[in-house]
């Protein structure tokens, strides 16, 4: 007998972000802008909050669901926060990072034959999940609409396969937000389709430009939302692995099953962590968001002013670049600029085909790495195309 493997997962590719920055093992003088992980540290006081949780033997299995204590600050963060009301016993999930709480979402509302929409580009994460469940990732191009989406456009894709719509705002990889008068119009429309919201607001804290706005506020959506969301981009906890989903009660207790059958719990000891992340270091994001600020508006101006077409980021930490004057793929382009000038970006190609044409840069890095990488971008620019035709012209 001859063994096989599901063939899903043998059609799994590893990210474009990751493949880049896994190369860099071989050119240690490059710069690296390809990972989204905040180079400030955990706050001093989360991480004491975690190593007394561990010194004091809170190293067992929690709830499911996660210590209520938690569950209690994510509910008073939201409530506080954005006005949201959602109850802690019941329609809150803790998780390990966000990722997995798009996971458990999506096993649980997904079936084969299903199709979620997706406006694009996006991250790279969301469709290899869909695809394990037998569903169908279907694209909302945006990159002619300043990668928002397109009510009409949206609208156009739905069809009777149509489970669910995902949303990322802030995005990664453009940094665009939307307003609300956008939200608006979003939910207006989808209020009339009987489908599913996954919104996934990670980058929420990061957002540089007004305030937040969150699909879960409209109530025509909320009984059939769900928010993921998170500490690892808010409080610089990527390695942490604290991430957490709020549902309806309803369909949160399949949501559960299906968590604690894949992990049992998150972290106890990031759990403890959490508690004083939310209760006393909301303040933390906003002080982060300070140098975010300070370095899309470097990188901004360096960019344009090389004759990049460029859509201002307003939240998240990553500027998403236009190289179609170029004349190259983003991946050619991408792999030259790390051979040639030793910076390392991710190609447009990486968040699907419809970041074709782009690369993404993260600033979350400090502004001596960010300076030194726009002078090599520069030069490299000159030596490589201006002296045999101007491009940018």
């Amino acid at each position: 007998m001859s063994l096989s493997i599901n063939t899903a997962a043998q059609g799994l590719v590893i990210p474009g972000i990751r493949q880049f920055s896994n190369q860099l093992v071989h050119y240690p003088d490059a710069i690296n802008l390809t990972i989204g992980q905040p180079d400030f540290p955990t706050p001093e006081a989360v991480k004491e909050a975690g190593i007394s949780a561990i010194a004091s033997n809170q190293t067992i299995y929690s709830h499911n669901a996660g210590l209520l204590e938690l569950r209690m600050a994510i509910r008073n963060f939201f409530a506080e926060a954005y006005e949201l009301d959602y109850e802690a016993e019941t329609e809150i999930i803790v998780t390990t990072g966000a990722s997995e709480a798009l996971d458990s979402v999506f096993r649980t509302i997904l079936e084969k034959g299903d199709e979620v929409i997706l406006p694009a580009p996006l991250y790279s994460g969301y469709e290899p999940i869909i695809t394990m469940c037998g569903a169908k990732a279907v694209y909302l191009d945006t990159s002619l609409t300043e990668f928002k989406p397109s009510p009409e456009k949206l609208e156009a894709l739905i069809t009777g396969k149509t489970k669910a719509i995902l949303f990322n705002y802030p995005s990664n990889p453009t940094g665009v937000s939307l307003d609300k008068g956008e939200m608006d119009e979003l939910a207006a429309l989808i209020g009339k389709y009987d489908v599913y919201i996954v919104s996934d607001e990670i980058y929420s804290e990061n957002t540089l430009e007004g305030g937040h706005h969150t699909f879960a506020s409209y109530a025509q959506l909320k009984e059939r939302l769900f928010l993921i969301h998170g500490l690892s981009k808010s409080h610089s906890m990527t390695g942490w692995r604290i991430g957490y989903v709020l549902g309806p009660a309803p369909i949160m207790e399949h949501v559960l099953k299906v968590h604690l059958y894949n992990g049992v719990c998150a972290s106890v000891p990031g759990q403890y962590a959490a508690i004083e992340a939310l209760n006393n270091n909301r303040h933390v994001p906003a002080q982060m968001n300070i140098a975010y600020r300070e370095r899309r508006d470097y990188v901004y101006r360096r960019l344009t002013l090389m004759g990049f077409d460029v859509v201002m980021p307003t939240g998240a930490f990553y500027i998403f670049p236009s190289i179609k004057q170029f004349g190259m793929p983003s991946l050619e382009f991408a792999n030259r600029l790390l051979k040639e000038a030793r910076v390392a970006v991710v190609p447009g190609s990486s968040f699907t085909e419809f970041g074709e044409g782009y690369i993404r840069i993260s600033f979350a890095y400090s502004m001596e790495l960010l300076k030194e990488a726009m002078n090599r971008l520069e030069s490299w620019l000159n030596i490589s195309f201006l002296q045999d035709k101007e491009v940018l012209s």
